[in-house]
């Protein structure tokens, strides 16, 4: 049994305190009013829409998850082990049916936590819509409260779930092999993630474009309007993949962090006896937790500034006391001052891409103004301007998380300690992580405020209204952009964290110890065609997903095209447009198409790894053989795409949020012609920047924070599997 330093109490104090504070949070939103009986109702179809949705989306991932936790424990469970294994006290079988349940474990609790952020997001939208009656201010405390509860639940039971299962499987005991136990946790996290945010994504943007193609740009009605069928399915649609989808991208993103942390910790803690450097992720995220609650609870916005401002504000207080939290725990924990360096360039990573997703997609700055001001000659200038924006977003991505990932490996190897070098990266990636329940609750503000802006119109309001929730809709494209802009980076600083998790993995179960398999050899033509692949597997899953979003959106377009010209009544108003049979084909057609992509990105490290296992060894004219390293090849399957999916991940969030918020700012009468004349909603200049917005729809929505989730699976997969490729 090892000494627990006594700070870890800061973990579990942390974890309850924060169900404690997300319940009251969730207290406060759901006293406050729901406004008029029109309102309530609509927000009620809402809610029958996205748990439908769910319910039946979780049912099919459940199916799905419980035939690979069978198939996980049978193959790690019956594989020999090696003779350095066999000296080490190796049990396969032991492996096999922890690495199983701690599946199982990691995609119910992402499941929970997908539910979690659209149950509360839901009854969070019509309160919002109410208090956007009576003032701003009330408005952002609701959408921001409202976010919160998913965003502090979330992370919360990401914190408990980790050190649960760790000390369950033997933490206390064996911290040396006990990481290596629950690489199964993170892997279910992200099982389930895949499918979350990938069938919320294409139900809500086919959904986003069916409404908008059919209604604004050939019926010429205004957004939200209640005579489009497809209305409903839009908001739905914005809870299953905004709140659900992200809610168990983030969890996973928490939990599968952290244990490559874990299992980075052990070479310090073998070469020290100091467990604390095992247990450090876990500490500092409690400490994280505490700042991000104080800095949730000093936001208040004013009533004629930007309620961005109001955000960010109670972001850099959250920030400041990350830093004074992660001083603590290096302090008390690893004694270095150098990982704390480490921890505060992750920090500072943070903050700088939130300033270039700001930069990139808020109508305050060129870039959008640009996409705008090109939308004056029609959509394909619209959609040049808004592809160049895209990606020329790629060169801060790279610039950011290249100078964080050096800087915290050079702070690490100045500390000393084995294996510094890497646990620094995870040091900088924990401390990024720090801030991560403000930042989900800024992301949940979206949706939220998307909703809020639809009912409002959908219950006829009048205009002095839907002004506050526009506003705040606006805010809520940016916030959603943020977050998406967090999670690349997190997916970046932790791709070399996971890459050296794996590489340490191997050699725990072909040598018997960590840090000895470190090399990767691009110039073997194996490794070489393992990373052509993993590049072509990003662009692939890319082209189904955007693919599967076109195909639902035409059939939702057909089916209102056909409540139309067979219901005159509805455009006239004396009839009632059949929103169900829309929801229910996006739903079904959701449901169906994110099935492909998902098991392309399970399935191809397997393949590719047994491939070139299993492929004979090549006879050589000296008589000698080439032969084939399978794990090399799914490092750089891991490596590469990796690389391949941050890239094409800064693309499209970026561009999709510049293009939305292009539309957003000519619909806010922010943009003149050559003469002065306004060029506002209904001008061909709102039509172009309506085709960019669509287009740009998948991008963000679907494809783009998938590959977050794509690039973490790629990661969890190949630590779970790794005893395949051995």
């Amino acid at each position: 049994m090892v000494q627990i330093p006594p700070i870890f109490w800061v973990v579990p104090i942390a974890g309850i305190v924060t169900v404690i504070f997300a319940a009251w949070l969730a207290i406060n939103v759901m006293r406050r009013p729901t406004g008029t009986p029109k309102m309530k109702e609509i927000g009620d179809m809402i809610f029958e829409g996205a748990w439908a949705f769910l319910k039946r989306q979780y049912g099919t991932i459940a199916i799905y998850s419980i035939v690979v936790a069978i198939v996980i424990g049978v193959i790690v469970g019956v594989l020999p082990p090696e003779e350095a294994l066999q000296k080490a006290g190796y049990d396969p079988f032991s492996i096999g049916w922890h690495t199983s349940l701690a599946f199982l474990v990691g995609a119910i609790c992402s499941g929970i936590s997908g539910f979690i952020g659209m149950y509360v997001a839901v009854k969070s939208n019509v309160r919002c819509a109410a208090a956007a009656q009576k003032n701003l201010t009330e408005a952002v405390r609701v959408a921001l409260h409202g976010g919160a509860v998913s965003g502090f639940l979330i992370t919360a039971l990401s914190l408990i779930g980790v050190t649960v299962i760790f000390f369950s499987f033997g933490g206390a005991e064996t911290p040396a092999l006990s990481p290596h136990l629950i690489v199964g946790f993170g892997f279910g996290a992200s099982f389930v993630a895949l499918f979350a945010q990938l069938g919320g994504g294409i139900y809500t943007k086919a959904a986003d474009m069916g409404a908008d193609l059919v209604g604004k740009v050939e019926a010429g009605i205004p957004e939200d309007d209640p005579r489009n069928a497809a209305v409903i399915a839009d908001l739905v649609g914005d809870n299953v993949g905004d709140c659900a989808g992200r809610g168990a991208d983030l969890f996973e993103s928490t939990a599968a962090e952290n244990i490559g942390a874990m299992i980075l910790g052990v070479v310090a803690y073998v070469a020290t006896g100091n467990v604390a450097w095992v247990l450090f992720p876990l500490v500092v995220r409690g400490f994280g937790m505490f700042a991000s609650m104080i800095g949730l609870m000093i936001v208040k916005a004013k009533e004629n500034e930007n309620a961005m401002n109001a955000l960010n504000r109670g972001y850099y207080v959250a920030i400041a006391l990350s830093v004074v939290g992660l001083a603590i725990t290096v302090y008390f924990m690893l004694d270095s001052w150098w990982l704390f360096a480490a921890g505060v360039v992750g920090i500072i990573a943070s903050i700088a891409i939130i300033f270039v997703t700001q930069y990139y997609t808020e109508s305050r700055y060129k870039p959008v103004q640009d996409i705008a001001n090109a939308s004056k000659t029609g959509p394909a200038t619209n959609i040049v301007a808004g592809v160049a924006v895209g990606f020329e977003t790629t060169f801060a991505t790279a610039v950011v998380i290249g100078a964080a990932l050096i800087l915290a490996f050079v702070f690490g190897e100045m500390s000393g300690v084995k294996g510094g070098g890497a646990f620094g990266t995870a040091v900088a990636t924990m401390g990024m992580l720090m801030t991560c329940p403000y930042v989900l609750s800024m992301d949940t503000f979206g949706p939220i405020t998307d909703n809020a802006n639809g009912v409002n119109e959908m219950a006829g309001a009048g205009p002095e209204i839907r002004k506050i929730t526009d506003r705040l809709d606006a805010v809520g494209n940016t916030t959603k952009a943020l977050t998406k802009g967090y999670a690349m980076v997190s997916a970046g600083l932790a791709a070399f964290l996971l890459f050296q998790a794996y590489l340490d993995r191997v050699s725990f179960l072909r040598y018997g110890e960590t840090g000895t398999f470190n090399i990767v050899n691009i110039a073997n033509i194996e490794v070489f065609v393992g990373g052509l692949i993993a590049a072509m597997l990003v662009y692939l899953f890319s082209a189904w997903a955007i693919k599967s979003v076109g195909k639902t959106a035409s059939s939702i377009i057909d089916a209102v095209r056909t409540q139309f010209r067979e219901h005159p009544g509805i455009m006239a108003g004396t009839e009632k447009p059949n929103y169900g049979e829309i929801v229910d084909i996006t739903a079904k057609a959701g449901l169906k198409e994110m099935i492909a992509p998902a098991l392309l990105v399970v399935l191809a490290p397997v393949v590719v790894g047994l491939l070139f296992k299993y492929l004979p060894a090549i006879p050589l004219p000296d008589g000698k053989f080439y032969t084939w390293d399978a794990a090399q090849v799914v490092a750089a399957l891991l490596m590469i795409g990796t690389i391949a999916g941050i890239m094409l991940a800064s693309f499209m969030n970026n561009g999709g949020g510049a293009w939305d918020n292009a539309k957003k700012m000519i619909e806010d009468d922010q943009l003149k012609d050559d003469k002065g004349n306004i060029l506002g909603k209904g001008s061909d200049a709102h039509k172009a920047a309506v085709v960019g917005d669509t287009v740009g729809d998948p991008f963000k929505d679907t494809a783009g924070p998938s590959l977050h989730v794509l690039v973490k699976l790629l990661a969890t997969i190949t630590l779970v599997l790794c005893p395949l490729f051995v």
